[in-house]
């Protein structure tokens, strides 16, 4: 989402089949830029990965001195994204970028909103995507933790991990599906026997609950 000096705010969102989190991360990011691109002055970025901080603001040096090779001489993943953003970062000119860290799950609205909006998407699931003023957008968006620091343990890539369809459970033979792996969590705890699992896709989830000898059709 994106909110304009002029108090306007603008929820994006898309979906793309058999993706990873890695990938989706950055186009979240790209999108965003692109959408303020006709903002002048400093923007401030929130986002929850890491991955895309480290890599625009460390990695990708290193990568294009190496000719787009890792320390290991493997190709740099998700390049073509690297690119665009970097070209979205250097159009800017003397406009900084600057990047914030907030953890997920934690309660921040902002980042709660979005990860609503991008589970309901994989889910191709129905989400109205929000456009208007700042005064009539019911996320307290603006509510945002003082450190936004990027944890230090995060000195390198972390392996692609494909983005989640959705999170399933079942409690007392019931079975659930959830948005987001906290709302899966919160569902589960204390529950004796509960089982609990990330699918990545629909024919992904109907073979977890099979497994769990639940009939898919009974979500």
């Amino acid at each position: 989402m994106v909110v304009t000096p002029e108090d306007r705010v603008t929820e994006l969102g898309g979906a793309v089949p058999h993706t990873t989190n890695n990938r989706m991360e950055l186009t979240a990011a790209i999108s965003a830029l692109e959408c303020a691109q006709s903002v002048g002055g400093p923007l401030d970025v929130y986002t929850d990965s890491t991955y895309v901080i480290k890599g625009i603001r460390e990695w990708i040096w290193a990568w294009r001195r190496r000719g787009w090779k890792t320390v290991e001489g493997n190709d740099v993943l998700n390049r073509d994204l690297w690119e665009v953003m970097s070209s979205l970062v250097s159009g800017r000119g003397s406009a900084a970028i600057n990047w914030h860290y907030v953890r997920g799950h934690v309660g921040t609205p902002g980042n709660e909103r979005c990860d609503a909006i991008a589970n309901s998407l994989a889910r191709r699931a129905p989400v109205d995507l929000y456009s208007g003023s700042l005064v009539g957008y019911s996320v307290d968006i603006l509510d945002v933790p003082d450190d936004t620091s990027v944890p230090a343990r995060s000195s390198s890539p972390r392996k692609e991990t494909v983005a989640a369809h959705s999170y399933v459970s079942v409690v007392d033979g019931q079975p659930t599906r959830h948005a987001t792996w906290a709302e899966c969590e919160r569902h589960v705890k204390g529950r004796s026997g509960a089982k609990f699992k990330k699918s990545v896709s629909a024919a992904d989830e109907a073979a977890i609950l099979r497994s769990w000898n639940v009939d898919p059709k009974d979500l």
